[in-house]
């Protein structure tokens, strides 16, 4: 399978996850080792998850980017580069816990000693330097942020409080309380999924998520009609492990890896010049946009073109990258009223690729089956019957702040209706994107808490490629023919593709 070429590695990016890479063996990417088996212990197969011990899973770190506001222009590149290097920094910092297990069981400090508090120390110093950029440009940091450097080790489960602050079950050394006998493992180690991951699609309550977070249609009232544009599946195998939105100019900003359709030019070093100039796999040759989303892949043993790389097996983002058997892109309108134009180049991310350690706030995509999508779930992989497809589904934030086309946190020029269908005071409606992938996924088998062949989304790797993760990512860039079509369309009620 392919990728996209136009890659410009960094010695620091490289750097990284050296040590890591050197764990990959057999099946194609990495293995992990066995983290939390014993140190005598033989590791299964690496399409196989099972019961074992674990002290801790993984990092858990506040997210400082989402804390961010009120960042003046001329330093935005600035910091979201020092955001991109503290990821690094807990990638690292992750698949140290990840490789010390053994010295972990003999020392009840080493990861408060050797990991947590390097940590905290070195994102310190990054903090120093955000607030630095942000007064030299004529803005006010927040002196606040010095709170956000500390991290922990936290245990596998999802967090229940919504704050992704898990404040039982943790002593001061980052160990669990009760030693941490309740995680599973599979052949990735800490990379998961586990059994607990997935849910019978039977065992999900229908019409449980039809108003929450956005994922209802808006076009119910106001403004009914669509828009859809096709714009293929990823026929062209454009992957990369960048994000463009959230680390422009950062190679491997993502640490996994992003499936894309739409613009053909799409990479952390694509200017707005680049994304107006490119191709496009849309059919409408006026819809430049990107539109891109976290690779789904099974665990199956298949060793992927990126098996040794950074973002993926190097990541822990390992198996057979599945692409959609369909991507549906919706264009639909406001309960309340006309939607206006979106500008050119507008950013949009809906979902959180961090919820497993920041909470749910920002959780937005949900996974069902076709035949059964009046059952959706946000915090689970269903398990699908024979004959029936995995969907995931993307409902965008519908209201823009009429003035940025992106914001520090990448997040607060955009939010989603309210509860009446309206938009917040100062915000208006816009079309809103509605993102619908179906896959083909041979269904994993669960029995006595192990799954084997288990599908997920490639994530961080302390995000334990948790379904929560899940996120999807839109660059406006339809020419103004077509995007006043696409008004149109909606606010009179026509059905458009």
């Amino acid at each position: 399978m392919g990728r996209n070429t136009r890659k410009r590695r960094t010695p620091l990016a490289t750097k990284v996850v050296a040590g890591a890479a050197a764990l990959a063996v057999g099946g194609g990417g990495l293995v992990w080792a066995n983290f939390y088996a014993s140190a005598h212990e033989e590791g299964p197969a690496h399409h196989r998850t099972r019961s074992a011990a674990a002290q801790v899973a993984t990092i858990d770190c506040p997210d400082v980017g989402q804390q961010l506001s009120g960042v003046p222009d001329r330093a935005r590149g600035e910091v979201d580069g020092e955001l991109a290097t503290m990821d690094s920094q807990i990638t690292e910092a992750y698949q140290r816990l990840a490789t010390t297990r053994r010295a972990q069981a003999g020392d009840p400090r080493f990861v408060q000693n050797t990991i947590l508090g390097p940590l905290k120390d070195r994102r310190q110093a990054i903090i120093d330097r955000i607030q630095l950029e942000i007064n030299r440009a004529g803005g006010r940091a927040d002196d606040g942020l010095d709170r956000l450097a500390g991290c922990q080790g936290r245990p596998a489960e999802q967090p229940e409080n919504g704050d992704g602050q898990n404040g039982d079950g943790q002593n001061g050394d980052g160990q669990d309380q009760d030693g941490g006998q309740n995680q599973d493992d599979n052949g990735n180690g800490a990379a998961g999924p586990v059994a607990d991951d997935f849910i019978d699609i039977d065992d999900i309550e229908p019409n449980s998520r039809d108003s929450e977070n956005g994922l209802a249609a808006n076009g119910d009232g106001g403004s009914t009609g669509t828009f859809t544009t096709d714009c293929g599946v990823n026929e062209n195998n454009l992957f990369n492990s960048d994000n463009l939105i959230a680390a422009p100019g950062v190679d491997n900003g993502a640490h996994h890896v992003h499936d894309y359709v739409g613009n053909q030019d799409n990479d952390a070093f694509s200017s707005d010049d680049d994304l107006a100039n490119a191709d496009t796999s849309c059919r409408n040759q006026g819809d430049r946009s990107t539109y891109y989303w976290p690779v789904l892949r099974l665990q199956d043993g298949t060793e992927e073109f990126d098996a040794n790389e950074l973002g993926g097996g190097a990541e822990g983002n390992v198996g057979r990258i599945l692409k959609p058997a369909e991507a549906q892109l919706k264009f639909v309108g406001n309960q309340r009223g006309d939607v206006v134009a979106m500008p050119k180049f507008l950013r949009i991310i809906t979902g959180d690729a961090k919820s497993f350690t920041n909470g749910n706030a920002n959780a937005n995509s949900s996974w069902s089956c076709t035949g059964f999508e009046d059952r959706q779930v946000t915090d689970k992989y269903p398990l699908c019957p024979e004959g029936s497809q995995v969907v995931r589904t993307s409902n965008f934030q519908s209201c823009w702040d009429g003035r940025n086309i992106d914001s520090a946190n990448h997040r607060d020029h955009m939010a989603f209706v309210q509860e009446d269908g309206g938009c917040p005071n100062g915000f208006r409606a816009i079309p809103q994107l509605q993102v619908r992938l179906v896959y083909d996924v041979p269904a994993p088998t669960v029995e006595n808490g192990e799954v084997r062949n288990p599908y997920a989304v490639d994530s961080f790797p302390e995000q334990l490629h948790k379904p929560i993760t899940d996120h999807n990512d839109f660059i406006n860039v339809m020419d103004e023919d077509l995007m006043n079509e696409v008004v149109d369309c909606i606010n009179s009620g026509e059905d458009c593709a």
